[in-house]
């Protein structure tokens, strides 16, 4: 299999994965599509598998990073997805070779990326790549954790940023929503959906679209694709929390035990 990497002269004609069977996301795809061409100037990589299937990989220099994060001369991995019968295949290790190779090239110390201590949702798999060499060098009381793989074999030099690190945002009352074009799905699920789930149920609900790269890098979560938090505490970084139908179980089975 061959892979492609989404470019400002092929983006209007390519797909990016995740966006391309979910009609109610045209709008949402096109902004991610404008997230993308904005940070192709800032070495941002979106390579994907040339097929029409969700296998994808997401970097760029962790300087520029739309998270919360210090990682010096590093790079950031970002959405980095094998689905469906893709799994099991070697497209994951070919895609993080990739990445890996590329970071080499470029004279940095290494990877980095977010993700849960246990799995999270719409995070990438944290056992799996501490079993391909990334180190914890940082977590938070809310459950996430900073990986970093350092080519010299030293011990993780990555921080979290202060502001992500209390496992709280400054609003106490409801439901904040915390989000960002990162991801084609979030634009409607949080807006549209989330908004008549919260109004059913007579819960304050306050949206933050972080639109800049500075107000990510300063936002309360690591997770700045979609985060959820409830009278002031991370719930969970599943989207799925947006749907009526899913709203209880999905905070009751949340990714953290804030949820009362």
């Amino acid at each position: 299999m061959s892979y492609i990497e989404l470019s400002t002269n092929n983006i209007g004609t390519e797909h990016i994965c995740c966006g391309f069977s979910d009609k109610k996301c045209v709008t949402g795809t096109q902004l991610k599509k404008s997230w993308l061409t904005n940070e192709f100037e800032h070495g941002f990589v979106f390579r994907r598998l040339d097929e029409r299937a969700k296998v994808f990989v997401e970097y760029g220099p962790s300087e520029s990073t739309w998270m919360p994060v210090t990682a010096d001369n590093t790079l950031m991995l970002g959405c980095f997805w094998v689905s469906g019968s893709y799994k099991g295949k070697g497209y994951g290790k070919a895609l993080l070779d990739s990445v890996i190779d590329a970071a080499k090239r470029q004279g940095k110390e290494g990877v980095v990326t977010v993700a849960g201590t246990k799995k999270f949702h719409f995070m990438s798999d944290t056992q799996w790549l501490l079993k391909q060499g990334f180190k914890v060098c940082d977590t938070t009381p809310d459950g996430f954790s900073l990986l970093e793989l350092r080519f010299d074999g030293a011990a993780g030099t990555a921080s979290f940023k202060d502001c992500a690190k209390s496992g709280e945002c400054t609003e106490k009352n409801g439901l904040v929503v915390y989000y960002t074009n990162r991801c084609p799905f979030c634009e409607y699920y949080v807006n549209e959906v989330l908004v008549e789930t919260a109004a059913k149920r007579n819960l304050p609900l306050k949206i933050i679209k972080l639109q800049s790269m500075e107000e990510a890098q300063s936002a309360p979560t690591p997770a700045t694709i979609f985060s959820m938090f409830k009278d002031g505490k991370f719930v969970t970084t599943d989207l799925s929390v947006c749907l009526d139908n899913r709203f209880e179980s999905c905070c009751l089975k949340s990714d953290h035990d804030f949820y009362n």
